[in-house]
C-alpha cells in the first residue's frame, strides 16, 4: 500500500468523523420541525373534526333559507338523508384536508433538513478551521494560533483557551530545552576540564607520583561537583512531578535540624543567624521541605556580607504555616527576581562572588513549594540582600494552641547557644567555605 493510499485511509475517519456531526444536527433540526409540523397538523385536525355538525347544518340553512327566512322564525327540521350527506361530505373534506396537509408537511420537512444542512455547515465552520489550524500545529511551530474571529460566543471562548492552553505549551517547551541546554553545558564543562587533565598529566614525560595524584585529587573534586549537579537535577525532577505521598510534619522541626548541619557553613563570615521558630504543621514531603529550607539557608548564608545577618521565621499566619528567610547581601534588582527562581540562572558576579553554585538553588525551592501547592514570594530587602516567603496550605489536621499564633517580628541577636532555638537568636561563627 502506498503512502497516499495511507494518508486518504487516515483522513476518511476524519473526514467522516466531521459529517457526522452536520449530519447530526441536519437530523435534529429536521426532525425537531417535523415532529413541530405534525403535532400542529394534529391539533387542527382535530378541532375541525370536533364538530361536523355545525358545519352540516350551517351549509343546511344556507341552501334551504330562501329569501326573507329568519333563523327565529321557527325550529328547523333537516331530514336525516341530509345530516348523512354532510357528514359524509365533511369526512371527505377532512380526508383531503389531512391528505395536503401530510404531503405540504413533508415538502416543508423535505426543505427544513437542507436549510439544517447548510445552517450546520456553517456553524461548524469555525470548528473545522479550527481543526485544520491546530492539526498543522507542532512541537516545532506552537508559535501559531487559532486567532479566531466573531463574536463572543462559546466557539470564540473555545477557540481562545485553546490559544492559551498553546502559549502554556510553547513556554514550556522552551524552557524544557534551555533547561536541556543549561544542563548539558553545566555537565560538560567538568568533564571536559577533567579530560583535560588527565591528558595533560598522561602527555607530560616529566610527571612523577606526586604531580599523577594531584591531578588525581582534582578529578576527584570535579566528580563530586558533578554528584552535587546530578542531586541537584534528580531532585528538581522529582519535585516538579509532584507527591505521591503526604505526611504531617513540624515546619520549626525541619527547620531546627538544617541550622543545625549548616553552622559551620557561616563560621568564617561571623553572620549572625536570627531564629523565631514557632510549630507549624504543614502536610507534604518532610524530606522534600528539609531540602526546600536548606537552599534557602545556603542561599542566604553564601550571598551574604561578611559580619551579615540571616533571618528564619517560622509560623502560622492566618491559619496557614509560613517559612520566611531573609538575609543581608549586595542590592538585588526587583527585575531580577523572576529571573532568579529560573534554573541555571545566577545575577551578575557582583553578587555572586562566590565561584560555586549551579543556579539551581531558588528554582529547586520554587519547584518544591509548587508541589506542597505553597506560594512563593521572593522580594528585595531594603538595604540589600533578599527576602524569601513560603506560605503552605492550611493544615488538615489542628496544631493546637499555636493556630492563634501571628507571624513574630525577626528577634535581635542574644547571647550565644550552641545551637538554634525556637524563638531566640543565635550567633553563628562561621568559617570560609
Amino acid at each position: 500500500m502506498g503512502l497516499s493510499q495511507q494518508l486518504t485511509r487516515l483522513r476518511s475517519p476524519l473526514r467522516l468523523h466531521r459529517r457526522a456531526v452536520r449530519w447530526r444536527l441536519t437530523r435534529l433540526y429536521g426532525g425537531l420541525f417535523l415532529a413541530a409540523g405534525a403535532g400542529l397538523l394534529a391539533i387542527t385536525y382535530l378541532l375541525v373534526a370536533a364538530s361536523p355538525g355545525k358545519y352540516a347544518l350551517q351549509g343546511l340553512v344556507t341552501g334551504r333559507g330562501g329569501p326573507g327566512h329568519h333563523p327565529a322564525a321557527g325550529p328547523l327540521h333537516v331530514p336525516a338523508s341530509a345530516q348523512a350527506q354532510a357528514a359524509q361530505q365533511h369526512a371527505a373534506d377532512m380526508h383531503q384536508f389531512l391528505l395536503q396537509s401530510g404531503i405540504s408537511l413533508a415538502i416543508m420537512t423535505v426543505a427544513a433538513i437542507g436549510l439544517g444542512w447548510l445552517v450546520a455547515g456553517r456553524i461548524l465552520r469555525p470548528l473545522q478551521v479550527m481543526t485544520a489550524t491546530t492539526r498543522r500545529i507542532s512541537a516545532d511551530s506552537l508559535h501559531h494560533r487559532l486567532a479566531l474571529q466573531g463574536p463572543a460566543d462559546e466557539l470564540k471562548a473555545l477557540a481562545d483557551t485553546i490559544d492559551g492552553l498553546l502559549d502554556r505549551l510553547d513556554a514550556a517547551f522552551d524552557a524544557q530545552r534551555r533547561f536541556a541546554a543549561n544542563a548539558s553545558h553545566e555537565l560538560r564543562t567538568p568533564l571536559t576540564l577533567e579530560r583535560a587533565m588527565l591528558e595533560v598529566a598522561l602527555a607530560n614525560p616529566r610527571t612523577t607520583l606526586a604531580s599523577l595524584r594531584s591531578t588525581c585529587q582534582d578529578v576527584l573534586a570535579a566528580c563530586q561537583e558533578q554528584e552535587r549537579l546530578i542531586e541537584a537535577l534528580l531532585i528538581l525532577a522529582r519535585s516538579q512531578q509532584g507527591l505521591g505521598h503526604r505526611s504531617p510534619f513540624d515546619l520549626a522541626e525541619i527547620t531546627t535540624q538544617v541550622l543545625s548541619t549548616h553552622r559551620p557553613q557561616a563560621q568564617a563570615r561571623q553572620l549572625t543567624i536570627d531564629t523565631a521558630l514557632a510549630p507549624a504543621t504543614v502536610h507534604g514531603d518532610a524530606r522534600l521541605a528539609g531540602r526546600l529550607v536548606a537552599n534557602l539557608a545556603d542561599n542566604a548564608i553564601r550571598y551574604n556580607i561578611p559580619g551579615g545577618r540571616v533571618e528564619i521565621v517560622t509560623a502560622l499566619k492566618a491559619g496557614r504555616p509560613v517559612l520566611r528567610v531573609a538575609n543581608t547581601g549586595t542590592p538585588v534588582p526587583g527585575s531580577q527576581i523572576e529571573r532568579l527562581l529560573q534554573p541555571f540562572h545566577r545575577l551578575a558576579p557582583g553578587r555572586t562572588g562566590q565561584p560555586d553554585g549551579h543556579g539551581l538553588g531558588l528554582s529547586i525551592v520554587q519547584a518544591i513549594a509548587a508541589a506542597h501547592d505553597a506560594t512563593l514570594t521572593a522580594s528585595p530587602r531594603p538595604g540589600g540582600g533578599l527576602a524569601v516567603e513560603i506560605t503552605f496550605p492550611p493544615s488538615a489536621a489542628p496544631s493546637g494552641s499555636s493556630s492563634h499564633s501571628r507571624l513574630p517580628a525577626t528577634s535581635a541577636a542574644t547571647a550565644p547557644r550552641p545551637g538554634p532555638a525556637r524563638g531566640q537568636s543565635t550567633h553563628l561563627p562561621a568559617r570560609t567555605g
